[in-house]
């Protein structure tokens, strides 16, 4: 059972500091050292030393540990660290956990962080290759003896449901495809910058696992992004201008699995964002109507779809006219599908600058944010305001 009334973190700490490398396909360097010059680089942007942290979190799925990273950036002692689990569901996690530390008195500068050479390296796309017996792990046994190996092909089960119950074709996957890239064109850090395409070339592009096409998935990337968090208070008196974390939570469904969960009664939605949804709404005091600017992860552009949803933007089966519509700036930095494919770390960074004002697609006059995490695992999202 979930939470049924507003909890007491919203508005009690802030992000203060945003850094990252660049986001290439072959970095040249260790995931260790893409993770140090992505928190020196938020420290600095913070008007921060590694002297003032004293907390750390990241992802499990992880090869740079919290005390490793933190010896490497000259850190000294930690009073708080831990791990998000889930992979790209993790990402808002590690800031609702660097707040809670925050608030508590426990820590009173976290650094959460994301490093890794996904593209060059380990690549995540490549599915299930060799996994030691866990029971988690046991559910993928009702899957992958059917060819079920890979990430995409597991959201193209519920996608192909999707568009069945609402007498839809895969062409509507595509106008979150040319949303996101639309974005990442005019945005120098992106990857494909300067590369926006149309419905046709979305149209146009090879079947990875139908009805997902080349183009309704995410990139893999190399690179590294972390952030600063602190208290609302100490943010107040820092470098930049502050963004509050208004609200923050996690969320997992009935029935839940990592990305395999065909056994609902309902393939069509995303139940574990619907409980993150219902508590960011709650703990903020604000609905879809006070929203300036989206982050939403976009892994597969029909979770974006799903989550447009799950957030009561519109009504079922109606998210794709939704977006064709652009009545709410979505993924402004390109998102995972355009800029870099961080686990949603990045997605974070970009609400931050729409708070701040300097985003290179910046929505005038922007106060609040919503950001979320990875989909079809247990997950996570924020809201965040700017600082009034």
């Amino acid at each position: 059972m979930t939470l049924h009334a507003r909890d007491d973190l919203g508005g009690r700490a802030a992000i203060a500091g945003i850094g990252a490398t660049e986001f290439s396909k072959d970095s040249g360097r260790s995931e260790l050292r893409l993770a140090v010059e992505a928190v020196r680089a938020a420290l600095d942007d913070a008007g921060l030393t590694p002297a003032d942290v004293d907390g750390m979190v990241t992802f499990t799925m992880d090869t740079s540990p919290e005390i490793t990273v933190a010896q490497a950036a000259g850190i000294g002692e930690l009073s708080f660290f831990s791990r998000v689990h889930y992979g790209g569901g993790a990402a808002c996690a590690t800031v609702q956990q660097a707040a809670l530390a925050v608030a508590a008195g426990v820590a009173e500068v976290v650094v959460c962080y994301r490093a890794f050479n996904e593209r060059s390296g380990r690549r995540f796309g490549s599915g299930v290759q060799r996994r030691e017996p866990s029971a988690e792990g046991a559910a993928l046994g009702w899957a992958l003896p059917f060819g079920l190996l890979t990430p995409a092909s597991w959201v193209a089960m519920a996608a192909q449901r999707y568009l069945y119950a609402y007498g839809l074709s895969a062409e509507v996957f595509g106008q979150v495809a040319v949303s996101g890239r639309k974005y990442a064109a005019t945005n120098p850090a992106a990857w494909f910058h300067g590369r926006p395409i149309t419905l046709a070339d979305h149209a146009a592009s090879r079947w990875i696992a139908e009805p997902l096409r080349l183009l309704d998935c995410c990139q893999e990337t190399d690179g590294g992004q972390a952030v600063v968090v602190t208290s609302a208070e100490r943010a107040r008196e820092l470098r930049q201008p502050s963004v509050v974390v208004a609200a923050a939570a996690q969320g997992a469904g009935r029935a839940q699995e990592q990305m395999t969960s065909f056994y609902r009664d309902d393939l069509t939605g995303l139940p574990e964002m619907g409980v993150v949804a219902r508590q960011l709404w709650r703990t903020a005091g604000v609905g879809p109507a006070d929203i300036d600017v989206a982050v939403l992860y976009d892994h597969f552009t029909p979770f974006v779809l799903m989550q447009l949803e799950e957030f009561g933007f519109c009504a079922p089966g109606e998210a794709a006219d939704f977006v064709a519509a652009g009545g709410l700036p979505l993924n402004t930095h390109g998102g995972q599908l355009g800029e870099a494919y961080l686990h949603g770390m990045n997605g974070i960074a970009e609400a931050v600058r729409q708070l701040r004002g300097t985003s290179v697609n910046q929505v005038p006059g922007a106060e609040r944010a919503l950001v979320t995490a990875g989909t079809g695992v247990p997950t996570s999202g924020l809201v965040l305001a700017a600082a009034g």
